[in-house]
């Protein structure tokens, strides 16, 4: 089988523990780009946390796509043309805003390349900013200052009091947006519907490429419908045991280039 996308989660696949892509990885996939396969790299990041490592892979030559905000959204980084949006709705943000307020927490979102939040002194957003390499953009009005709609929101604090709120936001807004925690001190507040797969669906489309023809690498729960649903699913050695379980494959870890593994075991030999 000829392969022509390779889907890439980021940290934890794509990059080390320093979120860093190693020399061998990066070699690899700027190789294999120079064969005509084309990169996707699909975070919950937000669009302008995956940017970043987008240039360094030099994806905007090559033709390669930012799926961010876990599919929210679907950017042709060649052109830097909005191929699919999915957005939380106007209505639940002040809802969010004043749950956030009634537990002591911090919410924040994000406006192009920053953090809009209330609190930028809050070592979690900090943490956010730090994972992103984004900046803070401190608001005294997070309601007025924030530009609508929003692809995510996200409350952040001690995981003992996200717990409760959590519950309360889960049952509340049950049928209308997503809400999971993908760390203990991170709350995600993200549209209903919000999947790798369905948002890897829509490129297809729009690229034309056959689902045989996919190589799909990840190491988390948010990574299984995308290893289900490619031609090839490749786990990393470091992933979650039902992405194991999953996957037509287990590569090294993230730590052991376990991408450039996977490239050379699978493109190279094409």
């Amino acid at each position: 089988m000829k392969y022509k996308l390779i889907v890439l989660d980021l940290d934890g696949t794509l990059t080390n523990s320093k979120k860093e892509i190693t020399l061998r990885n990066k070699e690899a996939l700027i190789r294999v780009q120079e064969q005509g396969v084309r990169l996707v790299l699909a975070s919950g990041r937000p669009t302008y946390g995956i940017v970043p490592l987008a240039n360094e892979l030099r994806m905007n030559e090559f033709g390669g796509f930012i799926l961010s905000y876990n599919g929210g959204e679907i950017i042709n980084w060649e052109t830097h043309e909005m191929i699919y949006e999915n957005v939380l709705p106007n209505d639940i943000i002040p809802r969010l805003y004043e749950a956030a307020r009634t537990y002591h927490l911090t919410i924040l979102t994000y406006d192009g390349a920053e953090i809009v939040t209330e609190n930028s002194h809050d070592p979690y957003v900090e943490k956010e900013a730090f994972l992103n390499k984004m900046a803070i953009r401190e608001t005294n009005d997070f309601l007025t200052d924030i530009t609508l709609p929003v692809a995510k929101c996200l409350i952040v604090g001690d995981p003992d009091r996200l717990i409760p709120l959590e519950s309360e936001l889960c049952l509340q807004l049950q049928g209308r947006i997503n809400v999971f925690r993908s760390e203990p001190y991170f709350l995600e507040l993200v549209p209903q519907g919000i999947d790798k797969a369905l948002s890897l669906g829509v490129l297809l489309e729009e690229t034309g490429v056959k689902r045989e023809e996919i190589i799909a690498m990840g190491d988390g729960y948010n990574d299984l419908s995308m290893i289900k649903f490619a031609g090839l699913g490749i786990a990393m050695g470091n992933a979650q045991e039902p992405v194991k379980k999953a996957a037509d494959y287990i590569t090294l870890s993230n730590e052991e280039d376990g991408v450039a593994e996977a490239i050379e075991k699978f493109i190279y030999q094409q």
